[in-house]
């Protein structure tokens, strides 16, 4: 190692080598956008090009091509192939590992023992070196030590130790704040820190903990763990014998399987090669049949040519005179020539010159051919889990082994797309170490297929069956429920992140219907969006739960949501809203025109479809089972707003609706309900459960 610098991971690399690999990496980068990212290579040897958004952070990072080092960028680490973020700072905010430094120091100064380190500051030729010191970073011979380091001076107190190349600084300074030496240790990022760090910094509500008692941990620690290894020395020994032979037999094993597998093929190669000799000899003995009948057929035809053949003997019958001898040949001539003319008359060839029917059909053994693997009936068929697969603002696909668990090391997932144009589209294929995976970059209101297979070592198993899924219909919109405009903090109880509301009937509708002989008036509590929408296609999703009562969700602009949420509604009064699902005359008045709003009702596990004037009183064909999740997609610029069943993406209502104002995705509850927006799926999110 030279210079090497602590990685986020703990592992360590060389300064200039990190600086080879970001260049590297970013090269790749950039050269592996226009290929197609899938090839006939085996799926165990693929290496996979960075993602689009990862090189999209590197975009947004500012890098540029001729700088020497990058801002920032994300690169794999060569110990542990994790993906590595540097952040702004790059590869400034990187600690040196002195103490590997130290290490590095001591082999070598050990290895070259018989080499001198010369004194840096004597004229040439320069004298054999006796110290170093470590604050002016310089070797010296005797001579110029105490030329350069006079009693009595300040350099006098320098501190000295013997021929070294390998200087490092007195003090740690925080890569973050660099005139602050490092005096604590975060024990959640496990990296000292200084103490600005944890005032305002990154670290502030980190644990942290005093530099010597992290130093007294972290040694005890690191003694007790090495005690430990030197004292099952016999043990580790006796493990590398027993892995030397496990080498061996691995070996004898993987000649016999090439041998095996070589076997097998020649095999294949003689069935095709007999089947082939076969199929060409009946080619082969079928062409000259049908060229014999055609040679046939020609000479027939010959014959009818003018003093040729049938034609000539024909005329020379005719010039017999003895009328018995002409009587007796002209007879079975005549017979001859009427054959002659028929044929004429009703010309086919008599072999069809068409192979049509001596094609080989190789489809599907050319199929099944391309999937020959090392296959084992010891290895458990992944299965897609469409209950906990989902589509989204990303694709998140789980699977699972029904019989064995944990019977493959690394999985490979392929997708496609579904296109009645290209019904072959090619597969896109993607590695797995566990039995989820998100995908991104995935095409709005489409579908999409997915299969996964498992892979221990170098057998794999069958693929999965195939599961289709459908993206959202326009790109998913992002936003919280707002806890200041309208929300009554009373009846409606918001969770600490703002992605679920909950409606309670408690005593204050009691008290209030205590307070009336005839009926209960209550009205609606309105919540809305944190976030407008003014142009575009956006799709939102969220979960009504089934206990709810009485669910109102759609979309409002802005000034309808002002006259809702100042002037609130009696929702016993059966005509208190266009979209109410009620069977009232407004309704049917203007249900084809253009409202600033759209709102359906759900409730009691009910999806209720708003009345059309023309629609019959019945209203049980208006009356829907409710999704387990709901979506709504609005269109600004076609002024139109549909909801869905979001775990099939298919639209069950459409309708026009006014988007000259500001839009915000609009919910009201009555009674008991909840409601739950869909979260976005993120890698992050999916790598922390993994590590739980």
């Amino acid at each position: 190692f030279t210079h090497p610098l602590i990685l986020p991971c703990q592992h360590s690399i060389c300064h200039k080598c990190v600086k080879e690999i970001l260049f590297f990496t970013l090269e790749d980068s950039f050269t592996d956008l226009g290929s197609e990212s899938s090839s006939q290579s085996s799926p165990r040897i693929r290496i996979h090009s960075p993602s689009l958004d990862r090189i999209d952070r590197v975009n947004r990072s500012g890098w540029k091509r001729n700088s020497l080092t990058p801002k920032t960028t994300i690169f794999p680490c060569p110990g542990c192939r994790h993906d590595v973020d540097l952040g702004e700072r790059g590869i400034n905010g990187l600690f040196r590992n002195f103490t590997l430094e130290t290490i590095v120091e001591r082999y070598r100064q050990a290895a070259r023992a018989a080499t001198a380190i010369m004194c840096d500051a004597c004229k040439p030729p320069p004298q054999e070196s006796t110290k170093s010191c470590m604050d002016c970073s310089a070797s010296y011979c005797n001579e110029c030590f105490k030329i350069h380091h006079p009693w009595g001076t300040v350099k006098a107190q320098h501190e000295y130790v013997g021929p070294t190349t390998n200087f490092r600084p007195k003090i740690l300074m925080c890569p973050e704040h660099e005139m602050e030496r490092v005096n604590m240790y975060c024990e959640i990022c496990r990296r000292p820190v200084c103490h600005l760090c944890k005032l305002g910094g990154s670290h502030a509500n980190h644990r942290v903990t005093t530099m010597s008692t992290a130093y007294k941990t972290l040694k005890e620690k690191l003694s007790k763990d090495i005690e430990y290894l030197i004292s099952k020395e016999s043990q580790v020994k006796g493990q590398i014998s027993e892995l030397g032979l496990l080498m061996k037999e691995t070996e004898c094993n993987g000649e016999r399987a090439k041998e095996e597998a070589s076997n097998n093929f020649d095999k294949l190669f003689d069935v095709l090669e007999e089947r082939r000799s076969a199929a060409l000899r009946a080619i082969e003995a079928s062409k000259n049949l049908r060229l014999e009948k055609l040679q046939t057929q020609i000479e027939e035809y010959q014959g009818l040519l003018e003093n040729n053949g049938l034609v000539g003997y024909a005329q020379e019958v005719l010039k017999e005179t003895d009328q018995s001898c002409f009587v007796q040949t002209a007879k079975q001539l005549h017979v001859r020539i009427q054959k002659a003319t028929e044929s004429l008359k009703s010309f086919r060839p008599a072999a069809q010159t068409s192979f049509e029917d001596y094609v080989v059909d190789i489809t599907k053994q050319e199929e099944v051919l391309g999937d020959l693997s090392f296959y084992s009936s010891g290895l458990d068929v992944p299965e897609i889990n469409e209950e906990k697969s989902r589509m989204y603002n990303k694709a998140l696909i789980c699977w699972e082994h029904l019989v064995k668990e944990d019977s493959a090391d690394t999985y490979i997932l392929e997708y496609r797309k579904l296109n009645r144009e290209e019904e072959n589209a090619t597969w896109q294929e993607i590695e797995a170490c566990s039995k989820s995976k998100v995908i991104s970059d995935l095409e709005n209101n489409s579908s999409y297929a997915f299969r996964v297979r498992g892979y221990k070592g170098s057998i794999c198993s069958p693929w999965s069956r195939e599961v289709i899924l459908h993206t959202p219909a326009a790109p998913v919109f992002s936003f919280l429920f707002d806890d200041k405009c309208g929300y009554n903090s009373e009846r409606l109880m918001l969770n600490p992140r703002r992605t679920s509301v909950e409606s309670r009937a408690g005593f204050p509708l009691l008290l209030g219907a205590e307070r009336i002989q005839v009926g209960c008036y209550t009205t609606l509590d309105y919540i809305i969006g944190d976030t407008g929408i003014t142009k575009g296609k956006h799709f939102w999703a969220f979960h009504v739960e089934s206990y709810s009562y009485l669910v109102k969700v759609g979309v409002a602009s802005n000034t309808k949501l002002q006259e809702w949420l100042h002037n609130p509604r009696d929702v016993t009064s059966p005509r208190y809203e266009q979209d109410s699902g009620h069977d009232s005359g407004s309704e049917d008045t203007c249900f084809d025109s253009s409202q600033p709003f759209t709102l359906i009702t759900l409730g009691m596990n009910k999806f209720f479809i708003p009345k059309a004037p023309t629609a019959p009183k019945d209203s049980a064909n208006r009356i829907l089972p409710m999704p387990s999740c709901i979506g709504i997609c609005l269109d600004c610029d076609r002024g139109k707003v549909g909801f869905y069943d979001a775990d099939h993406m298919k639209c069950l209502y459409e309708r026009q609706v006014d988007c000259s104002g500001t839009m915000y995705p609009a919910f009201a509850l009555m009674g008991s309900a909840g409601i739950h927006l869909e979260e976005a799926i993120t890698a992050k999110y999916l790598e922390y459960q993994d590590d739980m």
